[in-house]
């Protein structure tokens, strides 16, 4: 018996020696069954190739990253032994947070805290030094980011080579990590804020480019249209059809990026490019695991003072607080 997804055939002739083989008309809904079963073979088939691949890329990745590597460790009583090397670390984690823990007492306990941020002052003056930093990094990375985007994006660019050459520097400024450019920085102007200032303002302009780029692209043309109809130059399209469109998403997303930025400057003076990353290299290098875990808890209250200002900040912009209009 036929199955329904199957097409009949009848085989017609004239005579004992011709035949011809007619194929029966396929319904609609069997033809549809027909070719959903067959796309969902082909999904099926790729999910599997690309679950492979996955699965095989990264394994790959794992061995390459000695997540494989067996090494040997020392047990209590004195005896070693070979263990995988994620296993053997783990301990250690727990050891190195267990060291910058502080000891509270709570009969001592304004004694124990005050121990614990003995160079309070010292440290709030770098803070206010790496807030300062990522605050002129973010002014800078925001203005070269704003000028970099129109074209940089494919529907804005006056020419293929403008597109180009935006894109390229674009990629390059944000290619290049923070603390390479504040390397170089250091070694341009010597040691300071400065240098973390450049750096920071440098790699937020190509990240910050890249994404108001994309926020361009999306906008709607017609405004930009209509400028030009009316004899506007290409700046003129940009400043009234084109920013008035992204403006809200250019203010969200550099309020995310300072917030990005505190954390990054409170790094990049590991190579002495001013703010607490001094102090954490200094801390490292003595062993004051200690003074790691408050410096720590000093750059994890203030990011998350900024992170809630900002918050409200771009939430006033776009016309969250005010509630849904009546």
């Amino acid at each position: 018996m036929a199955s329904r997804l199957t097409p009949s055939f009848r085989i017609l002739g004239d005579g004992p020696m011709t035949a011809t083989i007619v194929k029966a008309p396929v319904s609609p809904i069997s033809q549809f069954e027909l070719d959903y079963a067959a796309q969902r073979r082909r999904a099926k088939l790729t999910w599997a190739l690309a679950t492979i691949i996955f699965t095989l890329v990264f394994v790959f990745s794992a061995w390459l990253g000695d997540f494989f590597k067996v090494t040997q460790v020392t047990n209590v009583d004195g005896s070693r032994e070979w263990r995988w090397i994620l296993p053997a670390g783990l301990p250690r984690l727990g050891e190195f947070i267990e060291k910058t823990l502080p000891v509270l007492r709570w009969d001592s306990l304004s004694a124990d805290l005050a121990e614990w941020f003995w160079r309070w002052r010292v440290w709030l003056h770098l803070l206010v030094e790496t807030i300062l930093i990522a605050f002129m990094g973010t002014v800078f990375g925001l203005i070269g980011g704003f000028i970099m985007s129109f074209p940089a994006s494919r529907n804005l660019a006056p020419n293929k080579w403008v597109l180009w050459f935006s894109r390229r520097y674009l990629e390059i400024a944000r290619t290049v990590p923070e603390l390479v450019w504040a390397l170089i920085f250091v070694f341009c102007f010597s040691v300071g804020p400065m240098a973390g200032v450049l750096a920071i303002g440098l790699h937020t302009a190509g990240a910050l480019g890249k994404l108001y780029s994309e926020v361009n692209e999306n906008i709607d043309m017609r405004p930009l249209e209509g400028v030009k109809a009316a004899g506007g130059s290409w700046f003129d399209q940009i400043r009234y059809g084109a920013v008035p469109q992204v403006m809200p998403n250019i203010i969200s997303y550099t309020l995310l990026r300072f917030e990005i930025n505190v954390r990054a400057s409170s790094i990049i003076g590991y190579v002495g490019a001013g703010g607490l990353g001094q102090e954490f290299r200094e801390a490292l290098s003595l062993q004051e695991y200690t003074d790691l875990s408050a410096l720590f808890l000093i750059i994890f209250v203030t990011v998350m003072v900024i992170d809630y200002g900002s918050e409200k900040l771009r939430h006033q912009v776009i016309g969250l607080e005010k509630g849904p209009s009546t």
